[in-house]
């Protein structure tokens, strides 16, 4: 299906001559035809308030140059283990010449089944939310990561140039770090509805790691303390160590072999082994510990072995070009992985922003950063550190949607369409985005719950959005030339503002304390003539009329809370004088039932 038509995205053109380009790459600094980087990072410190952080932001930017759109750098949009490493200059450079970053991430199941007490609820503070939350992100894992990096066009009026790319992952297997993870079935059947293809989730992942395990990692590998972990590697390296051992049997001084495919994936006969990368190292510390007469190489083709004295052995274990320490340190830079790009992104201190994103900060810390603590304090302080700039389309499209007459929407395809259309009276002068030359798939077809593109779909509801509260605050006065740190000042409120799914606060302050509650009052329901009833009960009872949460009080005594005022207000009016349930509004001082034994 097409998007709505908009003269807004299209899609840049091929790239320009050769020779441009290296120069343009070669020189930082204003001028024409040349490359400008934004290279210094935004410090953010532990504290300070959101709006600072944005002026601080906004005035970084305002003393750089902008990319021009002809001289980005071409990052191929889907990114396996394959194509990782030679696409990380490029990232790197997008990311440090970007106006801010869209995420989006996929995982292999949202939550999980848990027994009725630790299901999160409306009653839940921050601080318990996030604790039966953690336990979720711990089981599953990200299958992919989408990113759309957006750059203001030099010399052009409110132009921006995005570019996306689909990250698939899978998480790193080396000596004893053999993580497990689990699959819910609905998510794999939402995934696989939208075309989600799991091979090269499975086969093709760039591995990752969190701190923790790059240093419980970086000391097997140190100290030599490490083994191979599956049954299924040992086999495969005993295959290839005993195919070596027989052409050595017949080999001369000197003499050399390459095991074909271990540059990439090895596929030894009737085998296929996973190898990407930091595991073609992994086999040949293997076979350089069983077999003291060769020495290995990574070439193209494949692990070259070849054939050599102990003598010369000795002399290439010692040259200063692959000493073991230096080679070692190189297995576990391929290791890392993406968690590679994620420190270069945290470096850059962009903002960055999502589309109900709370899951997907959850998903960063643990997966990348450090296993999420239990305080839920030291949870925000860590990703205010690692992201001084959050900005949740969610948070900011449901606090204005209402004022601007926009119909309902649920989705971010939703936002993004109702902003897209003539419904917007900003749509013909708000910011005009095209799509870099590699992403053109997203020109004329819809891709949802792909994670680039929807990652895509956040950068673009953000600019839109900016816009119209820039010439809301402005009103009949002409609005003054558009720029990013401009759109930022009018969207400060708005930072480090996170959408909290089903909870007692509606949202995650990052950067302070959490605002107070504005949920509708909690109702306190009596029942009568209904011996034994149970919360699902109650909660059967009333899902025709509105959706409440239920808590039991007392054995004939429960809590109802929903996020809906009417809601609240029309079960007051139809059961406040209910002859079995009969509700009313609750009173801490009145009910709770620690309260009342003392005052009897």
């Amino acid at each position: 299906m097409r998007p709505p038509s908009s003269r807004k995205v299209k899609h840049v053109g091929r790239e320009p001559h050769r020779s441009a380009q290296s120069e343009a790459r070669g020189q930082v600094g204003r001028g024409g035809g040349r490359l400008a980087v934004q290279r210094e990072p935004f410090k953010a410190g532990r504290s300070g308030s959101a709006s600072q952080h944005v002026l601080a932001l906004g005035a970084s930017a305002r003393r750089s140059t902008r990319l021009h759109w002809a001289l980005l750098p071409r990052v191929t949009m889907d990114v396996g283990a394959d194509e990782f490493e030679q696409s990380l200059p490029l990232l790197q450079e997008l990311v440090l010449g970007a106006d801010f970053v869209g995420l989006d991430i996929e995982f292999t199941g949202l939550r999980s089944n848990l027994s009725q007490p630790q299901q999160i609820s409306l009653f839940d503070l921050p601080s318990e939310w996030y604790l039966k939350t953690r336990q979720s992100v711990q089981q599953f894992t990200i299958c992919q990561i989408g990113l759309s990096v957006f750059s203001s066009v030099e010399g052009e009026t409110n132009k921006y140039v995005a570019h996306s790319c689909n990250f698939f992952l899978f998480p790193t297997t080396f000596g004893t770090l053999d993580s497990e993870f689990s699959f819910q079935a609905s998510s794999v059947q939402f995934l696989n509805q939208y075309g989600f293809d799991y091979n090269k989730f499975l086969k093709k992942g760039i591995p990752y790691m969190n701190e923790e395990q790059e240093k419980k990692m970086k000391h097997s590998i140190l100290t030599g303390n490490w083994r191979i972990r599956s049954s299924l590697d040992k086999d495969q390296i005993k295959v290839v160590i005993d195919e070596v051992t027989r052409w050595l049997d017949l080999a001369e001084e000197g003499e050399w072999m390459t095991l074909p495919g271990l540059s990439g994936r090895v596929s030894p006969p009737g085998l296929c082994f996973r190898a990407a990368g930091f595991q073609a190292f992994e086999v040949q510390l293997v076979l350089r510990q069983a077999l003291p007469e060769i020495w290995t190489m990574l070439k193209d083709k494949g692990v070259v072995v070849k054939k050599v004295s102990k003598q010369h052995r000795w002399y290439l274990e010692n040259a200063s070009c692959d000493r073991e320490s230096c080679w070692k340190e190189k297995i576990l830079l391929s290791a890392r992985g993406f968690s590679v790009f994620f420190q270069m992104l945290v470096k850059a201190r962009k903002p960055l922003v999502g589309h109900n994103m709370m899951m997907d900060l959850l998903h960063l810390h643990e997966k990348f950063f450090r296993p999420l603590p239990e305080s839920y304090s030291e949870f925000k302080l860590n990703i205010h550190n690692l992201f001084p700039v959050l900005i949740d389309t969610k948070n900011v499209t449901k606090d204005i949607w209402k004022d601007l007459n926009f119909p309902r929407v649920s989705s971010l395809t939703e936002v993004y369409e109702v902003l897209n259309s003539s419904l917007n009276p900003t749509k013909n002068s708000g910011p005009e985005i095209i799509h870099a030359s590699k992403c053109e798939k997203y020109v004329e077809t819809k891709y949802p719950h792909e994670a680039a593109y929807d990652a895509f779909l956040c950068g673009s509801v953000l600019l839109k959005v900016a816009h119209l509260l820039l010439r809301r605050a402005h009103g009949s006065v002409p609005i003054p030339e558009c720029s990013f740190p401009t759109y930022l000042s009018v969207l400060a409120p708005y930072v480090n503002q996170v959408n909290l799914i089903r909870a007692g606060v509606p949202k995650i302050n990052f950067s302070g304390p959490d605002a107070p509650s504005i949920r509708p009052p909690i109702l306190i329901l009596r029942v009568r003539r209904w011996p034994g009833v149970s919360e699902q009960q109650v909660y059967r009872e009333f899902q025709n009329l509105c959706k409440f949460d239920v808590r039991r009080l007392t054995r004939s005594q429960f809590l109802l809370l929903t996020n809906k005022f009417k809601d609240a207000r029309s079960v007051l009016k139809e059961h406040r004088g209910h002859p079995t349930l009969q509700v009313s509004l609750y009173r801490y001082w009145r009910h709770c039932p620690n309260v009342t034994c003392l005052l009897q």
